[in-house]
């Protein structure tokens, strides 16, 4: 294995499993990230290939960690807010700049104002899920 991009793709997928060690978590998810290794361990397609399917078993058992564990990585909650707070609080901002003072390039300056709160509510979050444990030793 020579390509780099894999390899690193790799050892997230590993250091994700190894983060769930210390997680007690029901069978079903058990099975379900069990499942989710034998796919990759038996993909004998390009590196290519096997580079997507481990980013998508990765985005698979993330998934399913946060549904039925209620388990997130690091700086989940941030990054979700982040891009949430831009479009739900600072584009409505911006317009709202923009009409008070009749100059509609004011809309822009809405975004990063946005961004702000988003991120302080991200961060809030994951603290939160932190002090209850629910967050795993992992980041993507």
């Amino acid at each position: 294995m020579n390509n780099s991009k894999l390899k690193s793709h790799l050892e997230g997928f590993q250091k994700l499993i190894k983060s769930l060690e210390s997680k007690d978590i029901k069978t079903k998810t058990n099975d379900y990230i069990n499942s989710q290794i034998e796919r990759i361990n038996s993909f004998n397609e390009s590196e290519k290939q096997l580079k997507r399917e481990l980013i998508k078993a990765k985005m698979a058992v993330l998934k399913h960690l946060e549904k039925n564990e209620n388990l997130v990585p690091k700086n989940h909650y941030q990054r979700l807010w982040l891009v949430l707070g831009m479009s739900a609080f600072g584009v409505p901002i911006g317009v709202l700049l923009g009409l008070v003072t009749g100059k509609m390039g004011l809309l822009g300056v809405g975004l990063p104002i946005g961004m702000f709160i988003g991120l302080i509510f991200g961060k809030r979050l994951d603290k939160k899920a932190a002090d209850e444990n629910r967050q795993l030793d992992f980041s993507h």
